[in-house]
């Protein structure tokens, strides 16, 4: 199983691994549903978690709200997956939206194309895609060679228990084409209980491994 720990900044980093954290997400702001990290922050953990043999997802997001973005934002983005690449970094968490609640799909391209060679997660913004596309998303993200979609099933109010049956759906139909991760409101405590129920071998959130003070 592939406890995949939500972390904001560096700080709880090293005990997150020492219990038991297999993948590490580097956020920062996660009030705000994370954004990309300083150049520092992403240096040190990364240095650290190869001395691990742990892997590091960055989120590239250069601020909160929702996910559509003009062209600076764009631009930025770019540069802070070729930025990661050449610091080593193991996988970027993208995801990029229209105004119709669909993948915005220039803007994806350009920063697939960023992140080639990359392990590629597209972030909770697919629960931002309208309901009846969400499975013809899953279609053109695996078409596009992304490696998972990180999903809470729903709305991030609801519990992640009772989105239970539409992951379900999501996990059914991806098959192997594509990872379906699901993160928000999974712990330490119902972790193997939603993993087995699920099907999945990978799982997310800040408290997979525990609460941190820190955080």
């Amino acid at each position: 199983m592939i406890k995949e720990v939500c972390v904001e900044n560096f700080t709880v980093v090293p005990e997150a691994i020492a219990r038991g954290a297999n993948r590490i997400e580097l956020c920062d702001n996660l009030s705000v549903g994370g954004t990309t990290v300083s150049h520092g922050v992403l240096v040190k953990t990364i240095i650290y978690c190869k001395s691990k043999n742990v892997k590091v997802m960055t989120i590239i997001r250069p601020r909160g709200g929702n996910f559509i973005y003009n062209q600076e934002e764009l631009d930025m983005m770019y540069e802070d997956i070729i930025h990661c690449k050449q610091l080593g970094g193991d996988g970027v968490v993208i995801g990029c939206l229209d105004e119709n609640g669909w993948i915005d799909e220039i803007a994806m391209k350009l920063l697939l194309d960023a992140a080639k060679g990359m392990d590629i997660t597209f972030h909770m913004a697919f629960d931002h895609i309208k309901s009846e596309s969400q499975f013809r998303a899953i279609d053109w993200l695996a078409k596009h060679n992304v490696h998972r979609i990180l999903t809470h099933g729903g709305p991030s109010h609801t519990s992640i228990e009772g989105n239970l049956n539409r992951l379900k759906e999501y996990v059914d139909y991806a098959g192997n084409r594509i990872i379906i991760l699901p993160g928000g409101g999974i712990t330490d405590q119902n972790s193997a209980f939603i993993s087995s129920t699920l099907g999945v071998k990978e799982v997310h959130g800040t408290k997979i491994v525990g609460s941190f003070e820190r955080v």
